[in-house]
């Protein structure tokens, strides 16, 4: 199976745009989002083509392959005019003998870890920067933003196949790879 994993939507209706095309040139199966999909938050600048309502059009035709988790940004009312839930706090995926922790990370992050075995997985968005850490308990990855990515970071995703973790830009540029 393939996953293709984004964080940090926030309601820009270009890059969803630029991430449902991903999505299908990448032949992925599932669709996992880990948070802030509608609202671009008080601290972030409107980003392009701002319109949750096409947003919500642009992710609706695939409701059935996403696999979404709560985000500092998304709240009741978003829950509401999505067709898919998005109030689950994390997720935990098996990737192959590893446990991979799926999480927003603005409660759960390498400074307040959850609870994990060692060698497991943190998967988390929040910081819109890509990372690709392992440390001596767990490994820590970050696929970056869709819409708003900082620190000179490109507007991205990461691809999740056979153990194989990869972190994309929309022109289809690979800037990593991790074997887990």
């Amino acid at each position: 199976m393939k996953w293709l994993i984004a964080s940090d939507l926030h309601g820009s209706a270009y890059y969803v745009r630029q991430l449902m095309h991903a999505f299908e040139r990448e032949g992925a199966d599932r669709l996992l989002l880990l948070g802030d999909i509608l609202y671009h938050g008080p601290r972030n600048d409107l980003p392009r083509e701002y319109a949750p309502r096409k947003v919500i059009a642009l992710l609706t035709p695939c409701r059935e392959r996403i696999l979404c988790v709560r985000g500092n940004c998304d709240t009741e009312v978003d829950q509401m005019v999505l067709p898919f839930p998005i109030m689950a706090p994390y997720a935990a995926l098996p990737v192959g003998p590893r446990l991979m922790y799926c999480t927003h990370g603005h409660v759960f992050n390498s400074a307040n870890l959850p609870p994990l075995m060692p060698g497991d997985v943190l998967l988390h968005g929040h910081t819109h920067v890509p990372a690709w850490e392992e440390g001596a308990t767990h490994v820590y990855l970050n696929p970056g933003s869709v819409s708003i990515p900082k620190e000179g970071s490109w507007h991205g995703y990461m691809t999740l196949e056979d153990g194989l973790f990869r972190w994309m830009d929309f022109d289809g540029v690979c800037h990593h790879e991790w074997k887990a």
